[in-house]
C-alpha cells in the first residue's frame, strides 16, 4: 500500500489534473478482489457470445475494483486488440477507475472464427450487450470508452441501450464516415506530399496494398503525422503489438483496404442525426491532427444533449500517447463529474 501511494503522490504533483474530482474508493478498496470468477485468472474472464454461427468466447481483464466507475474499453480497427489501451495502466488505477480491457470477438485472445457473416456493426453490438451482462455492469456503474472503431461501436450501443449507460466516451471517432472521407479528401490529402500521394493512390487502385512500399510511403506521410505523432521505431511497445495482431479478415471488409479513408462495409455509415437522441452524459474527444475532423467532432459535443468536448491540441488518432496529459486529465475528471454528480 506505500507504493500504491507514493504512486499517487507522484501523479498528483506532475499532472495536477487527475487529481480533481477526488475519488472516494480507498486504495485498499480498489486493490482488493471483490469478484471471486475471475480471483484466480488476475481479473480475466472468457464471455461466451452467442451469434448466428455458433457460440465463440471473448476476452475480458478487469482492473481494480469500483462500484460506481466501471469502464468497457471498445478498441479499434475493426479487427485491432485491447493492446493499445495498456496506457490506462499509469494513470487509472492511481484515480481508482476501475476498467475493464476486451477484445472483440475475432481479435487478438478472443476466438477467432473464420466467418465472414459475423463481421458486422449490429452482431458486435449484440457482443457488447452479452459482455455486460456477463460482467453484472448497470447504469449504476457503466461506462463505455470507444475508440476510433470503438467510437462507431460504442455509438450504437448507447443508441440501442440507453437505458444501461452512466456514461459514454467517444474518442477520435466521428458521427459519420462520409464526412470523414470527405475531411480526408478535402483537408488531409491536399496537405500532403502530391508526389507521394499519387503513389499511395496507385497502389490502391491497382489492389497492390500489400506491396511492403505501400506502408513504407504511408508511415512517414500519414501514420507519423496523424496516427501517433513519433517516429514509428520510438511508438510504445502496446502500439506495435495492437498494430502487429490485426486481423486483416475483419479490417478490410469493414473498413477497406484504404489508410486514407473508408470504402468497406461502413462506408455509408451515418449517425449525425442521431446524436440528439443520446441522453446519457456524454465525452466526445478530438485532436488537432486526427485523421477524424476534430470540428465535426466538437459538433458532435454540441449536438448531443448532455456532452463536453475535449481537444487535444498536440494529439493525433492515438492521442492517449501523443497528448496523454489532456487526453487522461480530460477523460478522468469526466468520469468523476459524471460519479459525483457535477455533469
Amino acid at each position: 500500500m506505500i507504493y500504491a501511494h507514493a504512486v499517487l503522490v507522484v501523479l498528483a504533483m506532475t499532472d495536477p489534473g487527475l487529481m480533481a474530482g477526488e475519488p472516494q474508493v480507498s486504495y485498499e478498496t480498489y486493490l482488493t478482489p471483490h469478484d471471486q470468477a475471475d480471483r484466480l485468472s488476475g481479473g480475466v474472464r472468457l464471455i461466451p457470445v452467442e451469434t448466428p454461427k455458433g457460440t465463440f468466447r471473448v476476452w475480458t481483464k478487469r482492473v481494480g475494483h469500483n462500484p460506481r466507475i466501471k469502464v468497457l474499453l471498445l478498441h479499434g480497427g475493426p479487427g485491432a486488440t485491447h493492446e493499445y489501451f495498456e496506457c490506462m495502466d499509469s494513470y487509472f488505477p492511481a484515480a481508482r477507475i476501475e476498467y475493464i480491457y476486451y477484445d472483440q470477438l475475432g481479435s487478438a485472445y478472443s476466438d477467432q472464427p473464420e466467418e465472414a457473416d459475423l463481421w458486422e456493426t449490429a452482431r458486435f453490438v449484440e457482443e457488447v450487450e452479452a459482455v455486460r451482462v456477463a460482467l453484472g455492469l448497470n447504469s449504476d456503474n457503466f461506462f463505455v470508452l470507444g475508440h476510433s472503431w470503438g467510437g462507431i461501436l460504442a455509438m450504437e450501443y448507447a443508441l440501442k441501450y440507453p437505458q444501461h449507460l452512466k456514461g459514454l466516451i467517444i474518442s477520435n471517432m466521428m458521427a459519420s464516415i462520409p464526412a470523414y472521407n470527405a475531411y480526408a479528401t478535402n483537408t488531409l490529402m491536399p496537405a500532403m506530399d502530391q508526389k507521394v500521394l499519387a503513389q499511395i493512390k496507385e497502389f490502391e487502385a491497382s489492389g497492390h496494398t500489400e506491396n511492403p512500399q505501400y506502408m513504407a510511403l504511408l508511415v512517414p506521410h500519414h501514420y507519423e503525422q496523424h496516427i501517433l505523432r513519433m517516429p514509428v521505431d520510438q511508438w510504445p511497445d502496446p502500439v506495435h503489438r495492437a498494430f502487429g495482431h490485426l486481423n486483416a479478415s475483419i479490417y478490410v471488409p469493414m473498413q477497406g483496404p484504404s489508410e486514407l479513408g473508408a470504402s468497406g462495409k461502413l462506408v455509408d455509415w451515418d449517425r449525425t442525426a442521431d446524436l440528439v437522441k443520446l441522453p446519457m452524459p456524454t465525452l466526445v474527444i478530438g485532436a488537432q491532427h486526427d485523421t477524424m475532423d476534430p470540428a465535426h467532432m466538437k459538433m458532435m459535443a454540441e449536438t448531443i444533449p448532455k456532452a463536453r468536448y475535449l481537444h487535444c491540441p498536440n494529439g493525433s488518432h492515438m492521442a492517449m500517447y501523443d497528448d496523454k496529459s489532456t487526453y487522461m486529465n480530460g477523460v478522468i475528471q469526466f468520469l468523476n463529474d459524471v460519479d459525483q454528480g457535477r455533469f
